[in-house]
């Protein structure tokens, strides 16, 4: 696998770096190897590419958007929109929202528990961004192995981080990015950081993170925020909301299910302030 990903790496880099950069220095990316966070990162710091477009769905996945958008403008003749970065990556069910308090559920992650997030329309695409997701404090040293265990994935598979937007510089050296909302690139830690978020680093000492502000996503900030002035802390771990071989969460009902068949013990629904827990042998 070590190879694979070193052979693919630099056959990419060899022919975006033969390109003529005098056209523009804006790259569009599609495809699903480029999910790929670390060839992502190597562009923006090997190549003279430092503006990248990745669609969250670039994979066989997002063809149907394209291909809606390529209906509505060149067959029904009506103009170009461009689409709202926020919003592509919600296209799931909606749900009525309200406005909550999430203390309660900040303790629960400070005091080691794992969490399933329920939250809106469900996410396009294959990466957790905070509407159906499970969440665990990333300052826990062994968090890393104990959430694996819990999902039933090998060890050696790593998790990401969603932090305060207005922290991400802070924290993390994101090469000249203003932010990083669909957890596309594995980025350097500033000093000091690894070893507060050990539950999260990569061992090259990067961190896969997706950055968030309110107007992305209200409630999935307002947690995060919430947990900051509870920990200090303004990130929280963040791995998709499934069992190891399984699909992503959908519905409640699947939501429910991954509960009974697991360890993990909580399960929240933001817009309703209601935390379901199971009891679990």
């Amino acid at each position: 696998a070590a190879s694979l990903q070193y052979l693919f790496e630099e056959v990419i880099l060899f022919y975006l770096k033969s390109l003529d950069y005098k056209v523009s220095n804006n790259l569009c990316l599609s495809g699903g190897s480029f999910l790929n966070c670390n060839i992502n990162s190597r562009i923006i710091n090997e190549t003279k590419y430092k503006n990248l477009h990745l669609f969250p769905a670039c994979g066989d996945d997002g063809i149907s958007v394209g291909a809606a958008l390529y209906v509505n403008h060149h067959l029904k003749n009506h103009p170009r929109v461009k689409y709202n970065e926020n919003e592509i990556c919600y296209l799931g069910k909606k749900y009525e929202t309200e406005l909550v308090d999430f203390k309660f559920v900040a303790k629960l992650l400070s005091e080691g528990k794992i969490i399933g997030w329920f939250n809106g329309s469900s996410e396009y695409g294959p990466r957790a961004l905070g509407n159906r997701s499970l969440m665990f404090d990333p300052t826990f040293e062994d968090g890393k192995d104990f959430v694996n265990r819990v999902k039933r994935r090998e060890y050696f598979r790593p998790f990401a981080g969603s932090i305060l937007e207005d922290d991400a510089h802070e924290w993390f050296d994101l090469r000249g990015m203003e932010s990083s909302p669909t957890m596309m690139y594995a980025v350097n830690c500033k000093p000091g950081v690894e070893e507060k978020i050990p539950a999260i680093i990569h061992v090259d000492g990067t961190c896969r993170i997706q950055t968030v502000n309110r107007e992305q996503n209200q409630h999935y900030y307002d947690l995060i925020k919430t947990f900051k002035e509870e920990t200090g802390c303004p990130i929280v771990f963040n791995t998709s909301f499934n069992l190891g071989g399984e699909p992503l969460v959908e519905t409640l009902d699947d939501a429910l299910r991954t509960l009974k068949n697991s360890k993990i013990e909580y399960l929240y629904l933001p817009e309703y302030n209601t935390l379901f827990t199971i009891e679990n042998e």
